[in-house]
């Protein structure tokens, strides 16, 4: 039974009591990627029209913002290859009441975009490395150049975000070797690194169950190598993490196979056709679109929706690698990294 749950002018509560204080919002289902874990080698990707544009992404996050979300993560696809992307940034870092500003990338445009980022706003930003040797990086993400995203990484750390982490998706037998030199390279650059474990989203060209490599094995890796020191810090998202000792490099653990972090969850996400889904791993959503281009000059329809689409967020997502289809049929690159 749904529980009523008395909603605050400016607060998201959701039916089990959790508020919601962070959204994702993708703003392209585009990638100069394909990476095998998150897309199909050849994609279809969206018209112009079935996507958000960059004025109605900025009117999204200023709605939520004004309903107490205080973190935004912009993610894709590939974010940085959507046209003007900057300006969006841009607005977004003008918001008084936005804590964090973040974005996920794959580093490809990092070396060109890092300064004018920071300029806008950006506090924190992830980037994507699944390899450090360049042949198999290409492997991964099929098109991908490891030293681009190499150049991107020292282009962020030299115009000074307050953090930088990379994100890695390890894959039994692909690169689950890597695990060691990744810490190791993680810490020589003073940044921080978090694994994750490879998510059922989309018909991809190989067998999950086979390639799986939870967090518990990486964990155990790098104990036998590292003085890993349990940590209660967060980032606001479901990362747990570890500090290596002496060091500046924590170590965070995304696993939403081997532990459901589902009990603390402060998120949605909004893809870039404007669907709000209220987990990841579901297929609950709403769809933002229509009432933004019906409205355009007035928000509260918009707001409506966006309080009671805190009575249909799930308690939390349930993958199973053991499905003959994936637990959710779209991409990851359509609901947002």
């Amino acid at each position: 039974m749904i529980k009523k749950v008395p909603q605050s002018a400016h607060q998201l509560i959701d039916q089990f009591g959790r508020t919601v204080d962070y959204i994702r919002l993708s703003i392209t289902d585009r990638c100069d990627f394909r990476c095998v874990y998150c897309m199909a080698e050849e994609m279809t990707f969206l018209p112009r029209h079935e996507v958000l544009s960059l004025e109605e992404c900025a009117r999204l996050v200023k709605i939520f913002v004004s309903l107490g979300v205080s973190k935004v993560r912009i993610t894709g696809g590939e974010p940085l290859v959507r046209k003007n992307a900057l300006w969006l940034f841009e607005e977004i870092g003008k918001l008084k009441n936005l804590n964090e500003l973040v974005l996920t990338t794959n580093g490809s445009q990092l070396e060109y975009q890092a300064n004018n980022l920071r300029n806008a706003g950006v506090k924190r930003i992830n980037i994507s490395l699944d390899s450090l040797d360049a042949k198999r990086f290409k492997k991964i993400t099929r098109t991908g150049n490891l030293d681009k995203v190499l150049r991107g990484i020292d282009a962020a750390k030299n115009v000074g975000f307050e953090n930088i982490k990379l994100n890695t998706v390890l894959m039994r037998g692909v690169n689950d070797d890597e695990a060691l030199t990744l810490v190791k390279f993680a810490i020589d650059q003073s940044i921080d690194i978090s694994f994750i474990e490879e998510m059922p989203l989309g018909e991809i060209s190989h067998d999950r169950e086979s390639t799986f490599f939870s967090n518990q094995e990486t964990l155990k890796l790098l104990q036998n190598e590292y003085p890993l020191i349990a940590s209660a810090e967060t980032t606001g998202g479901p990362a747990r993490y570890w500090r290596v000792a002496n060091t500046s490099t924590k170590i965070g653990f995304i696993s939403p196979h081997s532990h459901n972090f589902c009990e603390h969850c402060n998120r949605v996400r909004i893809t870039c056709k404007g669907e709000l889904f209220l987990c990841l791993g579901q297929e609950d959503k709403i769809d933002l679109m229509p009432l933004l281009r019906d409205n355009p000059h007035h928000d509260q329809p918009v707001i409506e929706a966006i309080l009671a689409s805190m009575a249909i967020k799930p308690k939390g997502h349930d993958f199973d690698l053991h499905r003959a289809k994936p637990a959710v049929i779209r991409f990851m690159s359509h609901t947002g990294g």
